[in-house]
């Protein structure tokens, strides 16, 4: 009888235009409904040709900014710019976000966010997670039971995780996978469906009606966007979505991470578009410069990038970044979120312990002094610092949304003067741009998105910038601090150097991935033609 329901099941999942590539994950039926299959077959009949036309547009607009020598204000949303208006105020546990904690959607992190005292969790499907199939529904399940508090998990060695009742729950703010990502486990008409699509659609049909009866809502994090008229088609798919499911017209609520460069020269557009289901904007700088870098790869030495430690965020071209997200942000009634502290506070050395929690103490500080809302980390134990932080400037006050910050006027000059980040390209910065990012995609490889490092967790952006920094050292002929040009030979050799150290060094369990690491490594950082994004080939190393 199993087999036939199976059987039945497996019908009209194809005959709704849905087939389920991926292998079976537990609890996965309970996600993979056919009603919520039927709701994301809608959703990629009406929007993936839109999604196609702009992903098209990104290249012409890249080309045409490398033409130009740089990137400018458009013209044309100059009104947009100008005129008055405001975003719609945001919901009641929205409205103080002065910590938050990211975290990917296993069920153990989960928890651990849950209970860390942030005010916010985002939930991230994107960066700090990987896109294997065990992921994709796994993390579905376990916001499905966060969303209803009744998740728990229990180790092999007997130790039950559950939720805390002397802690207030956390808003939850799911982060989707961008724009530019298939997801190749589930085709709709013989078409991998857009993974942000599924990432959103599984998430607001299960949950969205248990939120809102909870007086929350279906809250998102948006990356990697690059404009107005791609946050414009994220507005079409939340009032598509509300009607679809009978929501009201405006319980969806976005926060748009603002981490590539073109859109820095958008934000009140982003804003605009979205101004019925936004409610603020947030900065992510090792995503923005890994944009820098790819947008501007070829485009000759004056965007060329040093050592990636030279690029602090007190930089003058990271700076008005920042500053100007918050005067707009605060100018259009939206909340400014600063940037995620990654260090790992935990371990043996008290002084590395104490080193990392000052400089995170230090970093929160001066976000909270220049007018941000809020701030993130990726660790329980960092929470209770930013919320020091932030708890000096803000007081009883939820926000600083009163902090106009008028002087924060920028001219593209200012946003695209790479040269003030200082510093040069040396030995040591190549050879641990290599070592960080083969260390990175064996965890990847492992299905772990969020890989310690250094006494950091690094994510997906932080490998990006790894290889695409020695794309533009070689395609511009950079010359390191020694003397030595980098090219493809000299890269090569630190790779294959840099693999005959990690075989002495790396835990045995980890051994198995290191050549397909490595090997992936090089095609993303060597190809002749840049690779736009390095998760792109990896969806085909994906079981």
């Amino acid at each position: 009888m199993s087999e036939l329901v199976e059987q039945v099941e497996q019908i009209e999942r194809v005959s709704s235009g849905a087939r389920v590539a991926g292998p079976q994950v537990e609890r996965g039926r309970e996600i993979l409904t056919p009603e919520a299959l039927g709701f994301l077959v809608g959703l990629h009949r009406r929007f993936a040709a839109q999604r196609r036309a702009l992903l098209a547009r990104r290249i012409l607009h890249r080309e045409e900014a490398v033409r130009r020598g740089g990137l400018d204000f458009r013209p044309e949303t100059a009104e947009i710019r100008r005129s008055d208006w405001r975003v719609a105020p945001a919901p009641a546990d929205l409205r103080d976000r002065r910590v938050e904690i990211a975290s990917p959607t296993q069920r153990v992190a989960t928890i651990n966010a849950l209970n860390s005292g942030a005010r916010v969790w985002l939930a991230d499907l994107e960066d700090s997670n990987t896109p294997h199939w065990e992921n994709v529904i796994g993390g579905q399940v376990n916001l499905f039971d966060a969303v209803r508090r009744t998740i728990t998990h229990t180790t092999v060695d007997g130790r039950t995780h559950t939720l805390r009742t002397d802690v207030e729950s956390a808003a939850i703010i799911v982060r989707p996978r961008g724009w530019h990502l298939p997801e190749p486990h589930l085709m709709v008409d013989g078409e991998p469906m857009a993974a942000c699509l599924v990432d959103f659609g599984l998430y607001l049909f299960h949950n969205a009606a248990e939120l809102l009866a909870r007086d929350s809502g279906p809250y998102f994090y948006l990356p990697k966007l690059e404009g107005g008229l791609e946050a414009k088609l994220w507005n079409d798919v939340f009032v598509h979505a509300q009607r679809e499911l009978a929501l009201p017209i405006g319980s969806i609520r976005a926060t748009v991470l603002i981490e590539t460069i073109p859109a820095v020269f958008e934000m009140d557009e982003i804003l605009y578009e979205l101004r019925q289901h936004v409610s603020g904007l947030a900065t992510g700088r090792w995503d923005y410069l890994f944009s820098v870098l790819k947008t501007f790869r070829d485009a000759g030495p004056r965007f060329v990038l040093p050592d990636r430690g030279a690029a602090a965020p007190t930089t003058p071209f990271l700076r008005a970044y920042t500053d100007l997200l918050i005067r707009i942000c605060h100018r259009r009634g939206a909340h400014a979120i600063g940037g995620i502290a990654t260090q790992l506070p935990d371990g043996r050395d008290a002084y590395a312990v104490a080193t990392a929690s000052n400089a995170v103490r230090a970093e929160k500080r001066r976000e909270a002094a220049d007018g941000f809302d809020g701030s993130r980390v990726s660790h329980p134990g960092l929470v209770g610092l930013c919320r020091e932080a932030f708890d000096e400037v803000l007081r009883v006050d939820p926000n600083q949304l009163d902090r106009t910050r008028d002087e924060a006027t920028y001219d593209p000059q200012t946003l695209l003067d790479i040269a003030s980040a200082g510093g040069v390209v040396t030995d040591v910065g190549l050879r641990a741009a290599v070592d960080l990012g083969i260390r990175y995609l064996i965890g990847w490889l492992g299905g772990s998105g969020a890989v310690p490092i250094g006494r950091r967790l690094v994510d997906t952006a932080t490998a990006e910038i790894s290889r695409s920094q020695l794309w533009q050292w070689v395609h511009n002929g950079v010359q390191l601090e020694s003397g030595a040009t980098v090219d493809v030979e000299l890269v090569h050799e630190v790779v294959q150097e840099t693999r005959e150290r990690l075989q002495v060094e790396l835990p045995a369990g980890q051994l198995p991935r290191l050549d397909e690491a490595t090997e992936w490594f090089e095609e993303v950082a060597l190809s002749e033609r840049f690779i736009d994004f390095l998760t792109l080939p990896a969806v085909q190393r994906l079981p």
